[in-house]
């Protein structure tokens, strides 16, 4: 499928990527998302927390946030919003041990864990509720997203009728070697910063199983995922664990409509993380690429309160799975 022309341009001043960051994550604030809380068991006998905001809608959007995120991150409340007034419901996934308690297992989420993604989407299949399910993922969200899609391939339920992701680290090598930057060194302080604060909330309750000993000086994610990503979940090495969870290699076999979005001045992203080759590859996937909109920025005035992403993402699912 040919590269999409974007129509997105950013308001004045906001072409700069970091305010574009600043405005999105901690300026922007969205009103009027009303959760209830679902609690799931997963396979192994951990939990995952859904939280739903729901009114008797036959479509149904399940959202992904992205790294150290949570259901409440305005990203995330901001997309639920603009489904919820498009007559969708959402149902917003926590991962593993970002729902404001620890998890039960020494192990917690991760860029390519599938399985709890699944396990999600069944769920919601077996409810009963919904004809129609669209995934929306931000960030490692898109990765995890993105990876499912491929994995399933044309085995996908019916009811998953297309998908969407902003801002994907598809090449999880590229992204993080930049964010090891010295541009980017404030997100990456800010990332191991709420990492070591989710290992310290488990220690009490595992103890002899994690330890964070000398945590301080890690200083990339080369360094945190080599000690405890990889060994705590079954790959041998950072670079085995980028390699085996990364979305690109599964996107050829995507078939449903698939919509990513990755701006070009996107501060954690190098051009390896667009998949040009592959969405020129598979006619069901879609890459549309602006010139800006940061790391799930995307900023935008006086369209009701919506951001150019969300207001994308809903006509894009409305075109390719409404009812």
């Amino acid at each position: 499928m040919p590269i999409l022309n974007s129509a997105y341009q950013p308001p004045f001043l906001f072409a700069n990527p970091h305010l574009q960051l600043l405005q999105a994550n901690i300026v922007h604030q969205v009103q009027g998302v009303n959760y209830f809380r679902e609690r799931i068991t997963t396979p192994d006998g951990d939990f995952l927390d859904l939280d739903r905001s729901s009114s008797g809608n036959r479509r149904c959007a399940i959202l992904l946030h992205g790294l150290e995120g949570h259901s409440r991150r305005q990203y995330m409340l901001g997309m639920a919003k603009v489904f919820n007034k498009r007559k969708w419901d959402a149902v917003s996934f926590n991962f593993r041990g970002c729902s404001g308690q620890p998890n039960t297992k020494a192990h917690w989420y991760h860029a390519g864990l599938t399985g709890d993604l699944h396990c999600v989407v069944t769920h919601i299949i077996g409810q009963k509720t919904y004809d129609t399910i669209a995934i929306i993922g931000f960030s490692v969200g898109g990765n995890l997203t993105l990876k499912y899609l491929g994995e399933q391939g044309a085995l996908i339920d019916k009811c998953v009728s297309c998908a969407a992701a902003v801002s994907v680290p598809c090449d999880l090598a590229a992204s993080a070697l930049q964010l090891a930057q010295p541009g980017n060194r404030r997100y990456m302080r800010r990332f191991l910063r709420m990492f070591h604060e989710k290992i310290r909330a488990k220690l009490p309750v595992m103890p002899g199983m994690l330890d964070d000993a000398g945590f301080e000086s890690i200083r990339s994610f080369k360094e945190y995922d080599d000690r405890y990503t990889a060994p705590l979940n079954g790959f041998t090495s950072a670079e085995d664990y980028w390699r085996r969870a990364s979305c690109k290699p599964f996107l050829d076999a995507v078939a449903i409509p698939t919509l990513i979005i990755n701006a070009k001045d996107d501060p954690f992203l190098t051009p390896e993380c667009s998949p040009v080759e592959e969405a020129k590859r598979n006619p069901r996937l879609y890459l549309e690429t602006p010139d800006h909109g940061s790391h799930v920025g995307f900023v935008a005035f006086g369209n009701h309160g919506e951001y150019w992403h969300e207001t994308r993402i809903a006509e894009w699912t409305e075109k390719n799975c409404g009812l």
